[in-house]
């Protein structure tokens, strides 16, 4: 964890950017280490960015983003505004010379993910890290620990779905999230590329795929009449890893009753392991001889859980895996391991949800393209 205090600007206060704020206010609390000062707060207008700097603390408020990330009292920059802005803002802060915290999807396009890896590669100083927070639970660190450790033997298959039903009512408006110059990828880019990058810390680099998309509806109101939607409200695809693995996936924002159901199971040669985000606090794990699955509660004993709490079967929570992410980068930046998704990393998931974009039933090699 670095020495000194870090200068903190802040980029958006919506559902993350208040995630950011509540995490740059408890890392030290938490983990230890020195408090970092809460510098700037930026949206627009100017009168929400002054309400929300008071509300979280921060010294000053901004509707200019550019001076933010220039801001010589700024050396760490938490992003969390709308898709579109994620690639001139990452930039900026990287040329100004600031770390970043760059929330999910990392850009509307594989090119856009490209260029940001490769300008993060010319600025090795800086370190990168992107909201994966789902990565942080302790849960699923103890998970990827035993497969690891080899406890149920050689992973012969992954299966996993993430589920929503935010955009499942045909009446809900229309926004820019539904379109791709403004909000990018859809199912695949606000909850897919969470499974993705479980799938691939669990079971490695994916070598081939093949998927199919679906917008489940097609048209949504607006005040200026019916509007179309242009990204998908599904995607489903099959899999085979680099270890000869295969999986399956399959994500939607239209799955009624489904909350945030991050779900996955991995089969090995010894055994299994299921986890489900919706109950977080639950691992599932199977050996052989054993006669069934044996459930795991979250404690002390996994990674990360003791900071916050001392006993076990005590909930972990949503808020508390960014917390985790916020220690990560520190670490990061102080010369430690960077825990990731970087830049670099970050590209790689994109690189497997824009390949299931563009597979439609065809055969997509990751490589080359892709």
């Amino acid at each position: 964890m670095p020495d000194a205090p870090l200068g903190v600007a802040l980029i958006g206060t919506g559902f993350m950017g208040k995630c950011h704020a509540m995490a740059w206010r408890n890392v030290a609390a938490v983990f230890g280490g020195a408090h970092h000062r809460l510098e700037i707060l930026c949206d627009t207008p100017v009168d929400k960015a002054e309400a929300f700097a008071a509300q979280f603390g921060f010294a000053r408020a901004s509707s200019d983003w550019q001076a933010a990330v220039s801001d010589p009292c700024v050396d760490v920059v938490s992003i969390t505004a709308p898709n579109g802005l994620h690639r001139p803002m990452a930039e900026a802060a990287l040329a100004a010379g600031k770390h970043v915290w760059l929330e999910k999807p990392m850009a509307l396009t594989l090119d856009d993910a490209r260029a940001m890896a490769a300008l993060a590669a010319e600025h090795p100083r800086q370190v990168t890290i992107l909201g994966y927070n789902y990565l942080r639970s302790p849960a699923f660190q103890s998970a990827r620990g035993l497969i690891a450790a080899g406890e149920i033997g050689i992973p012969h298959a992954f299966r996993g779905v993430y589920d929503e039903d935010y955009c499942a009512d045909p009446d809900l408006p229309w926004t820019w999230r539904m379109t791709h110059a403004a909000g990018g990828l859809g199912a695949l880019g606000d909850l897919g590329c969470h499974l993705v990058s479980h799938m691939v810390a669990l079971m490695g680099p994916v070598a081939e795929l093949t998927a199919m998309t679906h917008i489940a509806i097609p048209e949504r109101p607006s005040p200026e009449g019916p509007r179309k939607v242009e990204n998908e409200d599904s995607a489903m695809a099959l899999l085979r890893f680099a270890s000869g693995a295969h999986g399956s996936f399959a994500t939607s924002r239209v799955a009624r009753g489904r909350k945030c159901r991050l779900q996955w199971e991995v089969h090995g040669a010894e055994g299994s392991i299921v986890f489900d985000q919706e109950n977080m606090n639950e691992l599932w794990v199977h050996r052989r001889g054993e006669a069934g699955f044996k459930r795991h509660l979250t404690g002390p004993d996994q990674p990360d859980f003791a900071p916050f709490c001392p006993a076990p079967g005590h909930n972990f929570g949503f808020n508390e895996q960014k917390v985790i992410e916020a220690r990560d980068l520190l670490v990061a930046i102080a010369g430690g391991m960077n825990a990731g998704p970087d830049f670099a990393a970050g590209l790689e998931i994109e690189r497997i949800i824009h390949a299931m974009a563009s597979s439609q039933g065809a055969a997509v090699t990751l490589g080359g393209d892709f």
